[in-house]
């Protein structure tokens, strides 16, 4: 799913959208017990309910393609009878219905998930009348096109309020707050099917976690058996290794600093683009070819990269670069640059030692003060 796909969904989930047929929830305690569990038809729950509900269900929409959301595809073998796809399709099928298949549901988050407070698991099931569209790309929402029916599940922690004092309006006095438990925005969630070319693609599932490193791949491999992806660091650490290792001893900051200007470039040209920026092998070797790279080194290329990524695996460029900082370190030293301005730091040996230098052409501060720049005399 892209950025447009992705926010088509979240649209729905206000009182003049809402196509969501019936919606469950299990609370779980920290032991793993069930708690509490209801479904219901959505539209019967009170309004302010709804609300909050709305609100949950758009945050396990929200965050960056390929670091909050991911696109995942199951392997053949969870396509079969008794695969994990077919599960899932057998629960959407039943419209959240079929108790057992709850159950079963419930069982699988629980048994995975690695958390050790109390949650709640929100289960929903929709019904999208797709509208079609015109061909200058308006909406008719008189000609659908086709019905995208799906699942949609949001795990949330559960925490217990701080100790505080309030007022109290009927005693007109200050006491200690009432401590309850409240339901926090999810920390992960998935939607399923894909809604792909604003059509439903049932080979995949769309994951959110609201932290990148922190995946779940147990809860991932459990409940929905898609092939884990590679992390938003995972893939910065990845690139960061095939740089070192194609360069070797001539990894020199210059090349570095091209690089990351290489890769910043692309990723202005592509921001309007609805599908994030994503570098295969041959892309990232264009790179690292315009910015420098001897060919010798180049020779090495093909090789260091099959070893840290894989010979198929591609990175997304939000994930490798950040087009918001540039940042030269030393052990006691952190300098951060307007990436635009990378080119003001260069590295030279003067009396012997390597130095980074810094072109100042305007005024300096030193902890908020203004001072003085060098004095050029005659």
């Amino acid at each position: 799913m892209n950025k447009k796909e992705t926010l088509e969904i979240r649209k729905q989930f206000t009182p003049a959208n809402c196509a969501i047929t019936r919606i469950c929830g299990c609370y779980v305690d920290h032991e793993k017990n069930k708690v509490f569990e209801m479904k219901d038809a959505f539209l019967s729950l009170p309004e302010e309910e709804e609300h909050k509900y709305f609100d949950i269900l758009k945050k396990t929409l929200s965050g960056t393609l390929g670091k909050n959301l991911l696109n995942m595809e199951f392997p053949l073998k969870e396509e079969e009878t008794d695969g994990k796809q077919k599960f899932l399709m057998d629960l959407r099928a039943s419209k959240l219905k079929d108790d057992m298949l709850l159950e079963e549901f419930y069982d699988k988050v629980i048994g995975s998930y690695d958390y050790a407070e109390n949650y709640y698991i929100v289960l929903i099931h929709a019904m999208y009348d797709v509208p079609g569209r015109s061909a200058d790309g308006l909406e008719m929402f008189d000609a659908s096109d086709s019905v995208y029916e799906y699942l949609m599940c949001s795990i949330c922690p559960v925490n217990l309020t701080k100790a505080g004092l309030s007022y109290n309006s009927e005693h007109n006095s200050i006491e200690e707050r009432m401590r309850d438990w409240v339901v926090d925005m999810p920390t992960k969630g998935f939607l399923f099917p894909l809604f792909n070319d604003r059509a439903s693609d049932i080979h995949g599932v769309l994951y959110y976690t609201s932290k990148p490193e922190d995946i779940q791949p147990a809860l991932i491999d459990e409940v929905l058996g898609s092939e884990l992806p590679m992390t938003a660091g995972d893939q910065k650490t990845t690139f960061q290794t095939i740089i070192e290792d194609t360069l070797g001893e001539d990894c020199e900051y210059k090349v570095v600093r091209n690089i990351h200007d290489t890769l910043h470039e692309m990723i202005e040209e592509h921001k309007e683009e609805p599908e994030p920026l994503e570098l295969s092998k041959i892309d990232v070797k264009k790179v690292f070819e315009k910015s420098g790279v001897s060919n010798e080194n180049m020779e090495l290329f093909e090789k260091q990269y099959e070893a840290a990524a894989g010979e198929n695996a591609s990175l997304l460029a939000s994930n490798i670069v950040d087009a918001k900082k540039f940042t030269v370190e030393t052990p006691d030293i952190v300098i951060k640059v307007n990436p635009d301005r990378a080119d003001l730091v260069e590295t030279k040996m003067i009396d012997g030692r390597q130095c980074l230098v810094i072109a100042v052409d305007d005024h300096i501060e030193v902890n908020g003060i203004n001072v003085r720049t060098i004095r050029l005399e005659e």
